[in-house]
């Protein structure tokens, strides 16, 4: 069952952002990609109190996705994508992307906190970043 409100054209474009932010992780970091947008969702919390759908996710601004800015993000959603999409907006979560809010690429380590939030865990390139339950309770 859905843990956000969705509707086809939705599942196309979270597959298209997983897939631009994340196709060189392999099927698994792209689902940390959708677990982190689906929280964002479900968080209406710190960053993104009025993000209450997936639309509006993908596409925020400031804070967005940087993958939204390129030309890769445009290309069709293909059937295997928009398969792991459906997966994030049925609740399945993946650590360390679990209850994430942010993910980036550092050149480096992983930073202990960005932006104040800290570090759950890293997946290939990305580190992922949780908010602690009491600043978001909704994604926990």
């Amino acid at each position: 069952m859905a843990v956000v409100p969705f509707n086809q054209a939705d599942v196309k474009l979270l597959a298209r952002l997983m897939r631009a932010e994340a196709e060189g992780e392999g099927k698994l970091g792209m689902l940390m990609v959708g677990n982190t947008g689906v929280n964002r969702v479900r968080g209406n919390c710190i960053d993104f109190t009025e993000i209450d759908t997936i639309r509006k996710m993908v596409f925020q601004s400031p804070g967005g996705f940087e993958a939204t800015q390129k030309g890769y993000f445009y290309q069709r959603a293909r059937e295997k994508d928009k398969r792991l999409a459906r997966r994030t907006i049925n609740g399945e979560r993946f650590h360390p992307a679990t209850n994430s809010l942010w993910f980036f690429k550092p050149s480096g380590d992983c930073p202990a906190q960005w932006f104040g939030q800290w570090n759950t865990g890293r997946f290939k390139s990305h580190c992922f970043y949780s908010p602690v339950r009491s600043d978001c309770p909704s994604v926990y």
